[in-house]
């Protein structure tokens, strides 16, 4: 009964014994969706928009199936978003955009500063038109 006593008492110090499969099978992982914003510089202004891509593309966000659809191509690599070209003026207004949240289970912590606003309209497409 002793070394049972003793085996208890180690656990607790050690924090407990739960098999890492049964801890993440026990508890869902939230579908927190994406939080996005886009801020002006020194943060003069900011606006954002929650944008959930599953099971089907939802949230305020104005675009959110085209948002969806082009984060999806990028494989949820904010980086590699497919580019929309066309003229932008050479005008230095900095904006900086944001990501936040989970994209099929995975935690995105995304963030990038343009000179511009259609410099990142360039660069990320649907996603920040909002």
């Amino acid at each position: 009964m002793r070394s049972l006593s003793l085996a208890a008492a180690a656990l607790i110090a050690l924090g407990g014994f739960t098999p890492a499969h049964a801890a993440e099978d026990s508890v869902p992982t939230p579908k927190r969706g994406l939080f996005l914003t886009v801020s002006g510089a020194e943060n003069t202004w900011i606006r954002g928009v929650l944008l959930h891509c599953a099971p089907e593309p939802s949230g305020p966000h104005p675009q959110a199936a085209k948002a969806c659809e082009a984060i999806a191509q990028a494989d949820g690599d904010l980086d590699a978003l497919p580019d929309d070209p066309h003229a932008c003026t050479k005008e230095f207004d900095p904006v900086t955009a944001t990501v936040t949240g989970s994209y099929e289970g995975r935690a995105i912590d995304w963030r990038k500063t343009y000179p511009n606003a259609c410099a990142m309209d360039v660069d990320t497409g649907y996603v920040f038109r909002f």
